[in-house]
């Protein structure tokens, strides 16, 4: 069976079950800060699992995206982990429990699958007879292919009973897969969450059981597939090969050696970066975006070591978007924005990795010239941080000079960077209770939005929020904290799509409240602020009016991205997708994927486009329809966001059509004008376009003319003219200068070569020139190292300084033989350049730096004399 058949299979076959079939999670969950990525299916149903969610489905199933972290060293040495993966589950909330999880299961393996039953072997917690009488008596399982485990191996959260954390926990029965020439393989395992330990071995049963299961979908296709490995299947051959070619190598000659495994994670890396940057998580230094470009980096550090010196990796997204188009289609439409941005990070990457392995060396003769064989582990981690050498990758190039490192000092200095590497969260945050948990328990939907339809509305107060808890009454508290008010019913938008919330008031008997900003949390809108009179109590009606001219300045700016990235498809192309964004009151910063500047004159076609579209005057209208029917109309989606099953498409005329929640005008023409106001880059692969609507255009384009007509004015030409004139000033500036210099006046105290070579002090064998040559620039300075170069023929170390309109020069020099025996003049210039107040560096045998501090000329010569004397070993 195929990997796409099995999935196919999987979901069709629970879906028959009356399991809601659900789509993936995003990689990146928008509203659980307990993970960075998604690592199980179970993650987007936490509030099912709570019975606080969608009360229209109680069991589901699905195949969610998953990255985990922890294993990361694992790829490609052993045949089942990755970094990326699919985990195909199968849920209960309070629905069906233990006996149908079981025999659905069973049904599932033996009879859809056709796996033969003497290939499967399964455990149970020790404890868990109905389980085990399940297998043995109700399936008919051999007892001597039933294992009973301890609280280690069968029990979620693995050691619970004894260990914690305590809340919602449970026994799990896992399902093993055997075969011709395959050693035993995990292929399924089902979690019954049936308890709340409350104590060490105190567990109390669970008002609602649950069912959590998760069967990854590469290790049950490579059972299925007779292969020893995932990494072997249908769907990844494909890129492993094209890894092995891309790199030039001969994967079946390496497969079993250290390059095999190299090009395994290779593959495996590029597969999880495809995904990661189709959803917009861009390679950075914090957090999900350290982690993809720690994944990156060991990839292109292993081809480093393989002899590929050339960016290689971007070559492979299109090979991964065709070998799992069947299940996520959409992924061809991002390939040439995620090559761009791998390319990118290669490209950098190699420039300091050349760096990085000559830093290598020069830790290993620090290390020896200070008596150790120990390699600090401080500087090991620099490697690590700075230069994306992996540690294991320095203790090997050590152990090779007769080095080791120090690996506690090297734990220590990482233990600060070690949490943004964590791919998965502690089991008891996983499903931690906020106030706002204890409220959706009596209003199960949470606020109902009026927004579309008008800014103001009549509601009821239904939560208090104030300093993390739940009040029954808030009152004027003048420079006090702000205060949450929610609402049964609200014109207010929340925060949301890159729209900034809406201000405004609520007022009621005895009470007004000011709103300062508009969240949303748990389907709920708070209105964040504070009471600026009276009292308010838990269920008073109010009114809630939203600054209705702010709102408007807002809809105006927003209905201008959507214009904005019409444009982009237009003058750029299909790549420029939306990337995010950020509208406020008449300004918009928006960005897309592009991999290189716009350049002002696309941008100048981009903002008449936009102009265009917004004098054509076209209606704006919108309606919910179901996603697939959406998608179907050719709407917009932006990628790495997670859509409900009924969507928003906002359309305006025939040009622009996107997935939208936001706020927006009746029709383009109420955008008013457009103005671009700059391009920027703000990753790899992704500008920024800022701009402003409306009112805020008009500003904008007024003080521009007011400040052209006041530079008119000054030039004394016409408006139209003052570029021309500002240009011809600027080329008559430069001549002038030129002139200046070549009239400037000799040193007052003019030096030769010879003067310089009678004053050098002899240090082991070598001529040590340090003095000041005054009114002498830079070039002249040059002049006299070359001349001293001509007449001292080795050993010479020469560094001059001098004083010019406050300001010093300092220039060093250094004879070959020196820099072949290690001195550099840049690294001679750092430790002088700071005595007079500057800082510079440059080639290890010419170097510049400058200084302004001139009082300190004398004290600078000391330190230079001091300095070429300890390094040469005097």
């Amino acid at each position: 069976m195929k990997t796409d058949e099995l999935r196919e299979a999987y979901l069709d076959f629970f879906a028959s079950k009356g399991c809601v079939r659900r789509a993936s999670d995003v990689l990146v969950p928008r509203d659980d800060p307990t993970v960075l990525f998604t690592p199980a299916g179970m993650n987007q149903f936490k509030r099912e699992f709570m019975g606080l969610g969608d009360p229209s489905f109680r069991k589901a199933a699905t195949c969610q995206k998953c990255i985990r972290t922890g294993d990361i060293e694992n790829v490609g040495k052993t045949p089942r982990h990755m970094t990326f993966f699919e985990m195909l589950g199968n849920f209960s909330f309070g629905d069906y429990f233990k006996r149908d999880a079981i025999h659905w299961a069973w049904e599932f393996l033996t009879k859809t699958l056709s796996i033969p039953r003497e290939r499967l072997t399964f455990t149970v917690y020790l404890d868990d007879d109905e389980a085990y009488d399940i297998w043995h008596k109700e399936v008919g399982v051999p007892a001597e292919r039933i294992k009973r485990m301890g609280e280690d191996d069968n029990f979620w959260p693995a050691g619970a009973p004894t260990h914690g954390p305590n809340g919602v926990c449970g026994p799990c029965s896992e399902i093993f897969y055997h075969g011709d020439g395959i050693e035993e393989v995990e292929i399924w395992n089902l979690v019954f969450t049936q308890f709340n330990r409350v104590g060490p071995g105190q567990l109390e049963p669970l008002p609602q059981k649950n069912i959590d299961t998760g069967m990854g979908l590469e290790r049950a296709a490579a059972a299925l597939q007779g292969v020893p490995s995932n990494f072997e299947i249908d769907i990844f051959r494909p890129m492993v090969a094209a890894a092995a070619d891309v790199l030039g190598i001969d994967y079946a000659k390496v497969k079993d050696t250290l390059d095999g495994v190299r090009i395994r994670r290779a593959a495996d890396h590029a597969r999880a970066l495809t995904f990661c940057i189709h959803e917009n998580v861009q390679p950075g230094p914090e957090k999900q975006g350290y982690v993809i470009r720690r994944l990156l980096r060991r990839a292109v550090l292993d081809a480093y070591q393989m002899g590929q010196r050339e960016p290689f990796l971007h070559k492979l997204p299109p090979v991964i978007a065709e070998a799992m188009q069947a299940g996520y289609p959409e992924l061809k439409d991002s390939v040439p924005r995620i090559q761009n941005v791998i390319r990118e990070e290669e490209e950098r990457f190699l420039r300091n990795l050349e760096n990085g392995i000559g830093r290598l060396g020069e830790t290993f003769r620090k290390t020896r010239a200070g008596g150790s064989d120990v390699i600090a582990g401080a500087d090991a981690f620099d490697l690590h941080s700075t230069y994306g050498i992996p540690v294991e990758v320095t203790e090997s190039l050590a152990t090779d000079q007769n080095l080791r490192v120090d690996m506690e000092g090297f734990k220590k200095a990482q233990e600060e960077f070690s949490k943004i590497s964590r791919g998965t969260a502690e089991a008891a945050d996983v499903f931690a209770l906020s106030p706002l948990d204890t409220l959706k328990e009596a209003y199960h939907h949470g606020s109902e939005f009026l927004g579309y339809e008008g800014t103001e509305a009549e509601g009821k107060v239904i939560g208090i929020l104030e300093q993390n808890a739940l009040a029954q009454s808030a009152r004027e508290t003048p420079g006090g904290p702000p205060i949450a008010l929610i609402l049964d019913r609200s014109p207010f938008y929340a925060e949301s799509g890159g729209q900034v919330g809406d201000v405004g008031t609520i007022r009621g008997e005895g009470f007004e409240f000011t709103v300062e900003d508009t969240k949303k949390d748990r389907d709920f809108i708070l209105h964040i602020g504070r009471v600026a009179k009276g009292e308010v109590d838990l269920n008073a009606t109010a009114t809630a009016t939203v600054d209705a001219s702010r709102r408007q300045a807002i809809r105006r700016a927003h209905s201008a991205t959507h214009l904005l990235h019409r444009a982009l498809h237009e003058h750029l192309g299909k790549h420029a997708q939306q990337a995010g964004s950020k509208v406020e009151p008449d300004r918009l910063r928006f960005d897309f994927a592009n991999p290189e500047a716009v350049g002002a004159e696309r941008l100048e076609k981009i903002e008449n486009t936009v102009n265009q579209l917004v004098m054509t005057g076209s209606a704006v209208n919108w309606k919910h329809m179901p996603i697939a029917e959406a998608k179907a109309l050719g709407a917009m989606a932006l990628f790495g966001e997670k859509y409900p099953d009924v969507v928003r498409v906002v359309q305006m005329g025939d040009f622009s059509k996107e997935l939208c929640g936001g706020t927006h005008l009746d029709n383009v023409g109420q955008v008013g004008l457009f103005k671009i106001l700059g391009e920027e880059s703000v990753a790899a692969g992704t500008r920024r376009i800022t701009a402003l609507t409306g009112q805020a255009a008009l500003d904008f384009v007024n003080e521009e003319e007011d400040v052209l007509a006041q530079a008119a004015a000054a030039l004394r030409v016409p408006q139209a003219q003052v570029g021309a004139r500002i240009a011809a000033l600027l080329e008559e500036i430069k001549t002038l200068k030129k002139q200046a210099t070549q009239r400037k006046a000799e040193p007052t105290e003019k030096v030769s070569v010879d003067e310089l070579v009678a004053g050098a002090r002899p240090v082991n064998s070598a001529t040590v020139v340090v003095r000041a040559v005054p009114g002498a620039n830079p070039d002249e300075m040059r002049v006299l190292i070359d001349g001293l170069r001509r007449k001292v023929k080795d050993g010479l170390a020469v560094l001059l300084l001098s004083e010019a309109e406050g300001k010093v020069s300092l220039v060093a020099g250094l004879s070959k033989d020196l820099v072949d025996k290690g001195l550099h003049a840049g690294n001679w210039l750092k430790k002088v350049a700071p005595v007079v107040g500057g800082g510079g560096g440059g080639r290890p045998d010419l170097a510049q730096a400058g200084g302004k501090d001139p009082a300190k000329i004398p004290d600078a010569i000391e330190a230079a004399l001091q300095a070429i004397e300890a390094s040469l070993g005097a």
